[in-house]
């Protein structure tokens, strides 16, 4: 194959997923000199599943990517169609935004954002090779033998690599929604070092509206004046469109049941792993088979088509039997089927080669973001995205990297689980897996992370000046709610309200900790008359939650000291006496930054934490 140059660049991204997207616009916005391949250009910010931005803790890391500069947010407020809180009922740690977008308008808009960045060159095309020159990377080639020279090179590469889609007894070389795979680049990264390993995922069919009855189905209507999910956006999103909840039944069970010869999971043509937090519409039935009925939620593909998403039926089952099977669900009776489901395998890397910034351990220059690293759902890509395209800019301009603590964000919480535990599944965020998810609420987002990016170009005036504004109003509310309320009139809200004890002395915020709702108590004595009601929601948040919130401080400080212990890059775990021969074989499989990180790895338990803290003292 002829080469030929395609011209000198700080950094080259290879997709242009969720991932690729975010990586693209951080490296670029920080002045770097970026270029991104992409396979097509009409898949750019594919929403290749549910057209949907957001959900629970997926909604927190939306919130997070919104306050470090990011780009899914803004894009996801200018093409809703449908939001939601999520957890209304349970505490804002658990509180998550989830919003139903418009999937043909979710990429032109982001192709129209990309497109309009200084710094970004965008072209279509296959990257088959990693170029690396003494030990980092210098560039790749794509397939026509165009090279593009870079400092850094990140890899978002999604489901694309060796992709193959799986519908009954077919199997074909395909990514999703019939794009073209990737099927030469896995190769190189093998060459260079990368564990590869095989993970599956799956969508479910879109049916033609006109032909789905939709009286059968309880009609879930969107909320009107939610407040959108970036912090740049000022005014209420409103619910456009509505979504409808139907069930499988006995009937639906039968038909799978009966055909699992049929099932590529069942009958041994699928091996790979799959998404146990998002199972098929096969495996809930086989490993639920105590429930009468499974839920299904019939969503709108966009404001341009009668396509419907119908979210909990995803299948690899053949075209016939997913037929039979829709048209048993009620509503569906007589649903035309417009695009069939189907499974997809793809080639991804093991995580526990890669540093906390998202660089590849064994090749410089090298990063790795969104489903190439195992995970599962936008929100984990382009969170990856945006932290993979600030550290290799940052690398480049010599600044020091850009990690987040597990005690600051979501995303925190995500790449540290991923390069010190691992995945042996598509991983999923959940806010279980947040230790300190009191003190790392949505709306909390930006005063935990925008100052970070003060003085880059991830910050822009308006976002500096708005941030400023409700940091200012944040705390004159919480200075306000520390303000005695009037005896008399608290006494009459607490008979009211059925709020026991004496009310001499008592502030606002008193109120609120014995369970009032600030809205009603501003209402009965007259305050944050002005304040925006988001504003007004953090604070009551903050102040409700304070006791919790201290006592999640004082944990934050205690391992924060762990975290301040770096552990030398050349530290042999083999030779020190004392570690358990499983720990130091997982120590050096995953070459801790920190102590913190250390005591994280599964295997590695408190005394092999505290040979390690010996060790290091005696070695200074």
């Amino acid at each position: 194959m002829h080469t030929f140059s395609e011209g000198n660049y700080d950094v080259i991204v290879v997709g242009a997923g969720h991932a690729g997207c975010e990586a693209a616009l951080a490296a670029a916005r920080l002045g770097m000199n970026t270029a991104m391949l992409t396979l097509n250009l009409d898949g750019i910010a594919f929403l290749a599943c549910n057209p949907s931005i957001g959900g629970t803790a997926k909604g927190h890391l939306v919130r997070e990517i919104d306050a470090l500069g990011g780009e899914m947010a803004k894009n996801a407020d200018k093409t809703a169609l449908q939001i939601r809180m999520l957890n209304e009922g349970k505490g804002e740690a658990v509180q998550s935004l989830r919003c139903q977008c418009d999937k043909n308008a979710y990429h032109a808009e982001m192709k129209r954002t990309l497109e309009n960045t200084e710094n970004l060159h965008i072209v279509q095309g296959e990257c088959v090779k990693i170029l690396t020159e003494n030990g980092r990377a210098c560039g790749i080639e794509t397939a026509y033998g165009g090279i593009f020279y870079a400092k850094a090179v990140i890899l978002a590469t999604g489901v694309y690599l060796n992709a193959e889609t799986i519908t009954g007894e077919l199997r074909q070389k395909s990514g999703p929604n019939g794009f073209a795979p990737a099927n030469r680049l896995t190769e190189s990264l093998i060459g260079l070092g990368f564990n590869v390993r095989r993970f599956k995922t799956g969508t479910p069919a879109r049916l033609d509206g006109r032909t789905v009855n939709l009286e059968k189905c309880s009609r879930q209507r969107g909320e009107s004046g939610i407040t959108p999910f970036s912090f740049l956006d000022g005014e209420p999103i409103e619910s456009v469109r509505d979504c409808f909840i139907t069930y499988t039944n006995d009937r639906t069970h039968g038909i799978i049941l009966n055909n699992l010869d049929r099932s590529p999971l069942y009958n041994g043509d699928i091996t790979s792993a799959g998404p146990r937090y998002c199972p098929s519409i096969e495996t809930k039935v086989v490993r639920f088979s105590d429930k009468e009925r499974h839920q299904i939620f019939l969503e709108p593909e966009g404001a341009d088509t009668n396509e419907i998403y119908v979210q909990g039926m995803s299948s690899s089952m053949p075209h016939d039997i997913q037929k039979e099977m829709y048209r048993s669900v009620t509503g569906l009776e007589n649903c035309e089927i417009m695009r069939y489901a189907y499974a997809i395998e793809y080639d991804c890397i093991d995580t526990l080669d890669i540093l906390p910034t998202l660089e590849f351990k064994k090749v410089e220059g090298i990063y790795c973001a969104g489903q190439i690293n195992g995970t599962s759902g936008y929100e984990e890509a382009a969170a990856q995205g945006l932290i993979a395209g600030i550290n290799a800019a940052f690398k480049i301009m010599k600044k020091p990297p850009f990690i987040l603590g597990r005690d600051e964000a979501y995303i925190g919480v995500l790449i540290d689980d991923l390069v010190t535990k691992g995945t042996e599944e598509p991983y999923r965020m959940m806010t279980s897996r947040a230790e300190y998810s009191i003190a790392l609420r949505q709306d909390t987002a930006d005063f935990r992370l925008t100052p970070k990016i003060f003085g880059t170009g991830l910050c822009s005036s308006e976002r500096k000046e708005k941030f400023e504004k409700r940091q200012k109003l944040y705390r004159d509310a919480l200075g306000v709610l520390d303000g005695r309320a009037d005896y008399a009139v608290a006494e009459k809200f607490a008979e009211d309200y059925g709020i026991s004890g004496d009310m001499r002395g008592a502030t606002y915020a008193d109120l609120v900790r014995r369970g009032a709702k600030l809205g009603d108590i501003c209402g009965a004595f007259g305050i944050l008359t002005g304040f925006p009601d988001d504003v007004i929601k953090t604070a009551e948040g903050t102040v409700k939650y304070e006791g919790y919130l201290s006592k999640t401080r004082a944990q934050i400080e205690r391992a924060k000291k762990l975290e301040e212990k770096v552990l030398p890059k050349d530290i042999n775990y083999s030779a020190i006496e004392g570690l358990r021969l499983e720990a130091r074989e997982k120590l050096e499989r995953v070459r801790p930054v920190t102590l913190g990180q250390a005591g994280r790895i599964s295997g590695v338990n408190p005394a092999d934490i505290t040979v390690l803290m010996v060790y290091l003292a005696m070695n200074k």
